[in-house]
């Protein structure tokens, strides 16, 4: 599995031709404590640079862009009740949404972990 991440502060894990993504560790701190998350349908379709997902802190609400284009194939229901769990676990517990790519080419182009840290250095 290889993570990737996006100039939006976005990480995506991808399992063959799954892309698994949630707000990164620098976007939680940047937002201070969730208290709502707001997810897509299973079903629906995305498109990369789109809005997937919304994200409501104390200090503000902020729209959550897909980073690749698809299906959604699940969502993270356990936010409804926790939405914490992403300020806790932002890459792992806390991931938002299971996307079908339609496209794997979009991926070329994202950070990897040392280009992402530089960004955010």
């Amino acid at each position: 599995m290889s993570v990737k991440y996006t100039e939006d502060h976005e990480w995506v894990s991808i399992d063959g031709d799954v892309a698994t993504f949630g707000i990164t560790d620098h976007a939680q701190e940047q937002l201070g404590e969730l208290v709502f998350v707001e997810l897509p349908d299973v079903g629906s379709q995305v498109e990369k640079g789109g809005e997937a997902a919304v994200v409501e802190s104390v200090k503000a609400a902020s729209d959550v862009y897909a980073p690749v284009s698809g299906e959604v194939t699940e969502t993270n229901e356990a936010l409804s009740s926790e939405p914490t769990k992403v300020n806790e676990e932002p890459e792992t517990g806390g991931w938002l949404v299971k996307i079908k790519m339609s496209d794997q080419s979009e991926l070329d182009g994202m950070l990897d972990a040392d280009a992402y840290s530089k960004l955010i250095g």
